[in-house]
């Protein structure tokens, strides 16, 4: 797979990504800032970083199976594969601008 191949997957998978929302926050997880990093493997495997808004988060059991459920549904994807971590820990900082005009926060 070529690095042009390799950035239009992961733009796909962020596209996924923007359709998973939040429960408790009317923002996409993506937009949040709660997504660290994607990787995807030559082999067309995911493995996405992320943190949740708080460790004891009501969906920390859920979310990263929600996840890799739709992630692993683009044809192009093997598997997929959730690491949650706490470092560094999230705020709201970490939203991007359009999360904060939704949230009304600029």
């Amino acid at each position: 797979m070529t690095d042009k191949q390799l950035d239009e997957l992961g733009d796909k998978i962020v596209g996924v990504l923007k359709t998973i929302y939040d429960p408790e926050i009317p923002v996409d997880i993506y937009e949040l800032g709660l997504i660290y990093d994607v990787f995807v493997s030559e082999e067309n495997d995911a493995k996405i970083l992320m943190t949740l808004t708080s460790p004891n988060c009501p969906v920390a059991e859920s979310l990263p199976v929600d996840i890799e459920n739709k992630v692993k549904s683009l044809e192009e994807i093997n598997n997929c594969e959730v690491e949650i971590t706490f470092d560094p820990t999230w705020t709201n900082e970490m939203m991007s601008e359009e999360a904060k005009l939704e949230l009304g926060m600029l």
